[in-house]
C-alpha cells in the first residue's frame, strides 16, 4: 500500500516517520510471502483478523482493498457472519455494519 492510499491518520504517521513506515511495509510484505496462501485467502484472513480485533478502521481498509482486488461484497459480508460463533453476535453485527459502510454506502 502506498502512503497516499492510507487513511489520513496513518498517512500522517507515514509522512512524519518514513523509516518506520518503510520497515512496517516491509514486515507486511515478508509476512504475506512467507507461506503458500494466495492473495485472495490472505485478504479474507486479514479481514477476519480485523473483525476479531474489533478495529473499524482496519475493517474499512481491508474491505476497500478486497473490493479493488475483485472480491464480492457478499463474500466480505460472509466473513462477518462467520465471526458470530467465535467473536459473538454483537461483534459480528458491528463488523457487518463496518463492511456495509464501504460496500453499501448510503
Amino acid at each position: 500500500m502506498k502512503k497516499n492510499d492510507l487513511p489520513s491518520a496513518a498517512g500522517d504517521v507515514a509522512e512524519q516517520y518514513p523509516d518506520i513506515w518503510e520497515a512496517y511495509a516491509a514486515l507486511g510484505k515478508a509476512c504475506a510471502e512467507v507461506g503458500p496462501l494466495d492473495a485472495r485467502s490472505r485478504r479474507l484472513i486479514k479481514l477476519s483478523l480485523a473483525i476479531g480485533a474489533r478495529s473499524e478502521g482496519a475493517v474499512h481498509s481491508h474491505v476497500r482493498r478486497a473490493l479493488e482486488e475483485g472480491l464480492s461484497s457478499e463474500e466480505l459480508k460472509q466473513v462477518a457472519m462467520l465471526a458470530i460463533p467465535t467473536a459473538g453476535f454483537p461483534a459480528a453485527v458491528a463488523a457487518l455494519t463496518w463492511i456495509e459502510d464501504i460496500t453499501d454506502p448510503q
